[in-house]
């Protein structure tokens, strides 16, 4: 039986590119692609893939949250991050979160379809060249990164704030009224010591949390 995989990454050509290299192997289908992380979390909910692959930093909700959410809507289906990050605190955020393996972007083309069947196969899986800081990523534990500090509300304002949203229109996408926007981002501020939306801007793109551009 076929692995059906969902591709959800914020670049086309990233995306058809992993679909071109799934589509070319009769043990894979790709059973749909996203954009963005709400997309990705609709089109889960709707198509059941056995796995979504699934970019960090993506516009409208990162794949951090879209991780979150289908861990709470969706338990069963498994989740592999696809990231150009490399750092411990990403694949820590990636686990802590819900993921089965962190694949780095770099290493997608040799290592993507064995990435993908040992997760769907119930196995944690992490590049290879990450391998050597796996000693030191278990000894962190579940040790809180700067990010995980704040609510998950905190977490989707943050995104739609550094996206360039007033508190108007993020209480209109949340369905808050703009001063509850406003009481959220002030103490989301205070919680990560930044003052200012440059500095939140720093902090998100530092933390994967939105697209450079």
């Amino acid at each position: 039986m076929k692995i059906r995989v969902l591709i959800a990454d914020d670049h086309a050509m990233i995306r058809d590119g992993l679909a071109s290299i799934l589509a070319a192997d009769a043990r894979f289908e790709v059973a749909g692609m996203a954009a963005d992380g709400r997309a990705a979390l609709q089109l889960a909910q709707q198509l059941r893939p056995d796995l979504v692959l699934m970019d960090i930093a993506m516009p409208q909700l990162n794949g951090l949250e879209a991780l979150r959410e289908l861990q709470r809507r969706s338990p069963e289906t498994r989740v592999l991050i696809l990231s150009m990050f490399s750092t411990l605190e990403h694949v820590q955020q990636a686990f802590n979160a819900g993921a089965s393996g962190y694949l780095l972007k770099e290493s997608a083309g040799a290592e993507l379809k064995e990435a993908i069947e040992q997760v769907n196969a119930g196995r944690r899986y992490m590049s290879r060249s990450l391998e050597a800081h796996a000693g030191a990523l278990l000894a962190r534990g579940a040790q809180r990164t700067p990010l995980e500090s704040l609510s998950r509300r905190e977490r989707q304002i943050l995104q739609l704030v550094v996206e360039g949203k007033s508190s108007s229109e993020i209480g209109t996408i949340l369905h808050l009224s703009a001063k509850t926007v406003e009481t959220y981002r002030s103490r989301m501020m205070q919680k990560l010591g930044v003052d200012g939306v440059p500095a939140l801007v720093k902090f998100a793109v530092a933390h994967g949390i939105t697209p450079l551009s």
